[in-house]
This record gives C-alpha cells, sequence and structure tokens, in this order.
C-alpha cells in the first residue's frame, strides 16, 4: 500500500507518495545495522544521517567526485548515488573499517609516509579505491593504479603523492581485506 511520505515535498509542492519506510538490515564494516528508510534514502545519507558513519564524505552528491566511494562485495561504488534498500546481503566496507583499532591500514600509512594526504573531503575516496585495488590486485601498473582512482578528484593537487602511495603499497605485498 502507498502512504504519503510526511515532510516529503515533490517538485511543485505535491506530497511524494510512496510506500514510506522500509526496515532494512546492512552489513557495514563488520558490524550488523537495523534501520528504517524510505526507498528513495542514498547509502551515504543513511550512513552519515542514520549510523553517524562519517568518514565517508558528501561533496557533490552526484557521484562525479569519488569523496564517498566505498567498497561493496569487493568493488568500489559512490555512495551518493546508490540506494540503502538496494545494499541488503551486501558487504558495505568504508574507510572508517580499514583501520583496526587505532591501527593504519597499510594504504593509510602509505598515504601518511607519501604526504598523498588532502583537506580531508577526497582523502578517504582515494584510500578506499587504492585499497580496493591492492586488494584484488596488490602489484598494479601505474596505468592500473591510475584508472582505479581517475573517478576521484582532488582540488589540492596531490596526485602524484597518491599515485605513489598506491604503487608503493603494493609492491610491499601488505594489503589487508
Amino acid at each position: 500500500m502507498l502512504a504519503k511520505t510526511p515532510g516529503t515535498a515533490a517538485q511543485g509542492g505535491v506530497n511524494a507518495v510512496g510506500p514510506g519506510a522500509v526496515p532494512i538490515t546492512l552489513n557495514i564494516n563488520g558490524q550488523t545495522h537495523r534501520l528504517d528508510v524510505e526507498p528513495r534514502v542514498t547509502l551515504l545519507d543513511a550512513l552519515r544521517n542514520r549510523l553517524n558513519i562519517t568518514g565517508v564524505k558528501r561533496v557533490c552528491d552526484r557521484g562525479s567526485c569519488g569523496a564517498c566511494t566505498m567498497i561493496v562485495d569487493g568493488r568500489t561504488i559512490y555512495a551518493c548515488s546508490t540506494l540503502a534498500i538496494e545494499m541488503q546481503g551486501k558487504k558495505i566496507r568504508t574507510v572508517d573499517g580499514l583501520t583496526q583499532g587505532t591501527v593504519l591500514h597499510p594504504v593509510q600509512q602509505a598515504f601518511y609516509d607519501h604526504d598523498g594526504l588532502m583537506c580531508g573531503f577526497c582523502t578517504p575516496g582515494f584510500v578506499t579505491a587504492a585499497a580496493a585495488l591492492l586488494e584484488k590486485n596488490p602489484n598494479p601498473t601505474p596505468e592500473q593504479a591510475r584508472r582505479a582512482l581517475d573517478g576521484n578528484i582532488c582540488r589540492c593537487g596531490t596526485y602524484v603523492r597518491v599515485l605513489e602511495a598506491t604503487l608503493n603499497t603494493g609492491k610491499k605485498g601488505v594489503t589487508r581485506g
């Protein structure tokens, strides 16, 4: 049965009609989260606004900058252009899930060591994309690394250092999933 979704107005001021909130279960960074979301809620909104998982960043909100990159079942996706309800039964990892306690993931450490850290908006997406690449291909070529990172945009301009950090981590063979 369709119901009016309270507090939402479609174009022209008409209330949106839909099924209302539905219960979903998400597996995020190895933890199970149960929440009710409207079908229109993006994964980014569910993570940041409902679950207080803030390592994933909101920048463009259009899937064009990569700041909200996360790993879902071994593949990178943009959380801003993915619906939360589509993620049931999938293994979701954010940049927050890469660390183990206070120990940095090897990619995070490499970004630090190679001065590949940016302002904080794009860094999580780059780190997540690099980690996903290195889990699949521990010794990528520079071209493979560029391709894996090409969906991420940085105004700070540290692309060379990001690439160096990614390739150096792969050479050390110290990735973990």
